[in-house]
């Protein structure tokens, strides 16, 4: 059966529906069949792909002019993706919701709404989420006629009206945590109400790191756009550029060389274990095992010093560019690379079981912060998250993109659900990238690593779908005139697991929470664009 089978049943019962669907050449845009309808059929739109089993992975607006929005969504199922498009008029900028049929669409539909003065209606929550008290009810920054610096206050008013879930009775307190937090992490908010020391509700409040990344994109040339796309979120650097760079790619019809991509899969796997080497260790750091958090955090030095001695920066950022790669990998590099893969191989297992043979470990991570299989895929998670509690995808292997469509790629999924499982996840996930990395050695050719850039019509677009290190990518890109940026949209799979963290802290203590919290590790900067 072809993936692409549940596509033609659903546009065929949006026929029968009379929705007015239109199918669209669009090569540009990869792996997914591009819909036109109009706003009348959008709602019907999200009813049927939720009934027909699909996964809604972002939606997202852009200002065309002429007193239209284009609003878009994109489906998945089986490793099929469907980009779905309809045309909202500013005057009149309503559009039924898909958050009812997709609790995922929630923050995503208020993003829209508040960046574009959009009103979906029969959305279940209209309270702003990304604008905060930064811009007039009548402001929407991502208008055409809106400034990238906008027009800011002397003094931005306090956010102290947002309307939090508000939970009473005898016993029940309420905890505010942040938005400024001990440490150095990113800012956000977080309100619990709690009966003793067991949680009863918890309640996010994001969008403290806006950036206006979408704006500021608007008038790059690519590889400027390239760079942008590296800080959306610095942990994944190299994923998002690579989703960047491939959205472009496409738009303009760039053939990358077969070096350069595999250098880019040699970064975005070493990317992927250097931050689930980290994140092990902070975990073992949240319940106080000293010896594992320092052990991991070694590994991860060692992992990425040899990054920059490969490739000139720890985190490999700037090395991924429009048409390939910006430097070569020595051949003084090889040997190194292969080197250290059994040495933590070694380490890695050997950790692995001390920490699975302590008792004071495995009593603070079974069974805490259970995210049930059914709310993650009603979510939408991926990633570690994701397959922990029981979502098998992965797009490099399910939607591969090159070089992955030559290569074996492992994926580990349980059903558990809880800290422990995403640890097991992470540790597998390295075991899995050991093998990619040596298969890519193996493999890597010779050749150039870079093509040269031509520049696409106006118009043209284009999309990226990566696995980074915390779970698949999209990034969406149009060109303008001149051959600069007209849109650009990357979603981070950090806005289909921050909600999770509300739903699997439910009945833990709050003591719990900083694991539980470490254990999702949701990218502040990647969420709040």
């Amino acid at each position: 059966m072809s993936t692409n089978d549940w596509i033609v049943a659903l546009l065929a019962e949006l026929s029968r529906l009379d929705a007015h669907v239109e199918q669209h050449a669009a090569p540009g845009l990869g792996p997914a069949q591009l819909i036109t309808l109009p706003t009348d059929d959008w709602g019907i739109l999200g009813k049927e792909a939720a009934r027909a089993g699909c996964r809604w992975v972002a939606g997202w607006g852009e200002d065309a002019g002429n007193d239209e929005v284009h609003i878009s969504a994109c489906f998945e199922k089986d490793g099929a993706y469907l980009l779905a498009r309809t045309i909202v008029h500013r005057a009149t900028p309503i559009l039924l919701s898909h958050t009812p049929y997709f609790p995922g669409a929630d923050r995503p539909e208020r993003h829209t709404q508040d960046m574009f003065g959009m009103a979906f209606m029969d959305h279940p929550d209209a309270r702003r989420w990304t604008r905060h008290q930064a811009w007039k009810d009548s402001e929407y920054p991502l208008r055409r006629d809106f400034p990238a610096a906008g027009h800011p206050p002397a003094q931005t008013p306090g956010d102290h009206d947002y309307k939090f879930f508000f939970a009473h009775g005898s016993g029940v307190y309420e905890i505010p945590v942040g938005p400024v937090h001990a440490g150095i992490i990113e800012p956000g908010h977080f309100r619990f109400q709690a009966m003793g020391e067991q949680v009863l509700n918890l309640e996010e409040r994001l969008g403290y790191a806006h950036k206006g990344i979408e704006k500021i994109a608007e008038g790059r040339d690519p590889e400027g756009l390239a760079r942008l796309a590296g800080r959306v979120s610095g942990d994944t650097t190299v994923a998002h550029a690579w989703a960047a760079c491939l959205a472009m790619e496409r738009a303009a019809d760039v053939e990358v060389p077969e070096r350069a991509l595999f250098l880019r899969a040699l970064m975005c796997e070493r990317e992927r274990v250097a931050n689930h080497l980290g994140d092990i260790s902070a975990i073992l750091n949240d319940v106080a095992f000293s010896f594992g958090f320092y052990q991991f955090g070694r590994l991860r030095e060692d992992w990425q010093r040899l990054s920059r001695e490969a490739f000139g920066h720890r985190f490999m950022m700037d090395r991924v560019v429009p048409g390939g790669v910006a430097v070569d990998l020595d051949a003084a590099s090889i040997p190194r690379m292969r080197e250290q893969l059994p040495v933590f191989r070694k380490q890695l297992d050997k950790l692995m079981a001390i920490i699975n043979e302590s008792p004071s470990v495995e009593d603070r991570l079974v069974t805490t912060g259970v995210l049930k299989p059914e709310h993650a895929k009603a979510l939408g998670c991926l990633g570690y998250v994701g397959r922990a509690s029981g979502v098998d995808l992965d797009v490099r292997r399910d939607t591969p993109y090159a070089p992955y469509d030559r290569l074996k790629v492992t994926v580990p999924v349980y059903h558990y659900g809880d800290v422990a499982a995403r640890v097991r996840v992470r540790a597998e996930e390295c075991r899995a990238a050991f093998e990619l990395i040596e298969a890519v050695l193996d493999g890597l050719p010779a050749g150039p690593v870079r093509a040269a850039w031509r520049a696409p019509a106006a118009g043209a677009e284009g999309l990226g779908i990566v696995e980074g290190w915390r779970g698949e990518i999209l990034t969406y890109v149009r060109f303008g005139e001149g051959g600069g940026i007209a849109r650009f949209f990357p979603r981070d799979p950090s806005w289909t697991t921050w909600p999770a963290i509300e739903l699997l802290i439910h009945d833990n203590i709050v003591p719990d929470f900083p694991v539980c919290n470490k254990s999702v590790n949701g990218s502040y900067s990647g969420h709040d664009l």
